[in-house]
């Protein structure tokens, strides 16, 4: 058997192998021991697996003690909402996000609501590895309680952030594809109450997904033409966990993910200027914004617990990933796609422009992507050896190295999981983005 894929904010595998009832077990058992005393929210996304996976889940908070708060198939960040709303200690998402059918996975959030940060997510990674679980006798085990109601209180957060009123006045058509997630939960009823007209695709929650699970331009090629073909206004394209969000134009053409933040952050710093963070890996746009609003802007590490923690120390009023992730702390600190639905809808009703119109005013880019087998021996000398040939950008250490010049970037960081590094490039033109990823590769190599 494989090991799963394990990070400080959670675990993902695949089904029968690298994830098993006993590596759920073991390691819901050592997130339950980092917990104060009290009961812990459960979702799933909607894979055809998530019920075998819920049932090892729910079986390891009850044998540890805990009530287990099973609210059934939710969005990612709608687990944080009822972590709050319940008063619940914390919560467990069973989602592999935008991987495979044959994967799952597990996401841990602490008591505020949000995925947990480093430190405690070290803590239950340490237990989960020093050996068997600590089970509760036969008269402490805990007990399973279904939540029958998971869309109220996340629906009604999202609705204070923009004008429904106004939204509703126009009537937009869209195109939601939750393409057989948990996006439709929460998505189709967050649309009606926004007035909206909508072509639903992927509306059943059973994890047979129309096409591959990340919401990228190739993998969204298909629903392209159904956005033409419906009349849609703006075409919505979640992840199946529903924390990202891609969009579409009215003509049909791929926005993307990057744009997700900048369109949201855009429309909230027009109104109510303050600091933003983005990790250093998303797009150049947001820094832009940031500079044109006369607001501070701060770059995080990759990764959603890194953006939350530094959100939280610099009180920022947005925060995102360019993976089409945007973070509203009036909502909660997780990634939602719901939330950029209706700051976006709420953008094009208040400027009375088409979402085309709106990316046409933003600063424009291009990025590339490239990995590059390389042990993790080699992986300082080689960082070195970068810094040194580009020596002309400013360099940060802060997530692998980081080069920049006035308009473009470069970075290049380790995996955590595979004998690579990653090399991402921002330019102006796509061909500037990678020949700059070429020229890393050539130093490397």
């Amino acid at each position: 058997m494989n090991e799963p894929i394990i990070s400080v904010s959670g675990l993902r595998g695949i089904v029968g192998d690298s994830l098993t009832p006993e590596v759920a077990t073991r390691y819901v058992a050592a997130f339950a021991e980092s917990l104060p005393d009290g009961p812990v929210v459960m979702t799933r996304d909607g894979r055809h697996t998530g019920p075998m996976v819920a049932a090892a889940v729910q079986s390891a908070l009850m044998a540890a003690g805990r009530t287990c708060l099973d609210a059934g198939v939710a969005a990612t960040p709608t687990t944080g909402i009822l972590v709050r709303h319940l008063s619940a200690v914390g919560g467990i998402q069973i989602s592999a996000s935008h991987n495979p059918p044959e994967y799952n996975g597990l996401k841990l959030f602490d008591r505020t609501g949000r995925v947990i940060p480093a430190g405690p997510g070290q803590h239950v990674l340490d237990r989960y590895r020093e050996g068997p679980p600590s089970w509760k006798s036969f008269d402490q085990l805990g007990a399973s309680h279904a939540i029958d109601d998971t869309v109220t209180a996340h629906l009604a957060m999202v609705a204070a952030t923009c004008d429904v009123d106004r939204i509703r006045d126009r009537r937009f058509k869209v195109l939601l594809d939750s393409n057989n997630g948990s996006g439709s939960v929460l998505g189709v009823p967050l649309l009606q109450e926004l007035g909206c007209e909508i072509t639903l695709l992927g509306g059943e929650p059973n994890g047979l997904f129309g096409h591959t699970p990340e919401p990228t331009a190739d993998n969204l090629a298909g629903v392209l033409e159904l956005v033409r073909e419906s009349g849609a206004e703006i075409g919505f394209c979640q992840d199946p966990d529903a924390d990202r969000l891609a969009v579409i134009d009215e003509h049909a053409n791929y926005i993307g993910e990057e744009y997700t933040v900048s369109l949201c952050m855009d429309h909230v710093l027009r109104h109510s200027p303050g600091p933003v963070v983005t990790n250093c890996s998303t797009s150049r746009m947001t820094q832009d914004l940031a500079e044109k609003y006369s607001v501070p802007f701060f770059r995080s590490k990759v990764g959603e617990a890194n953006v939350v923690d530094l959100m939280h120390q610099e009180n920022a009023i947005l925060g995102g990933e360019g993976n089409g992730g945007i973070i509203d702390p009036r909502v909660g600190f997780v990634r939602d796609s719901f939330v950029g639905m209706a700051l976006i809808l709420d953008a094009m009703a208040a400027r009375d422009m088409s979402v085309g119109a709106l990316v046409d005013e933003l600063p424009r880019y291009a990025i590339h992507k490239a990995k590059v087998q390389l042990g993790a021996d080699q992986v300082p000398s080689a960082l070195d050896a970068l810094e040194q040939h580009f020596d002309q950008a400013a360099a940060d250490r802060l997530d692998g190295l980081r080069l920049d010049w006035p308009d473009r970037w470069l970075l290049i960081r380790a995996s955590n999981t595979e004998p690579i590094v990653r090399v991402i490039a921002e330019a102006p033109s796509i061909d500037e983005a990678k020949q700059l990823c070429d020229a890393a590769e050539a130093v490397i190599n």
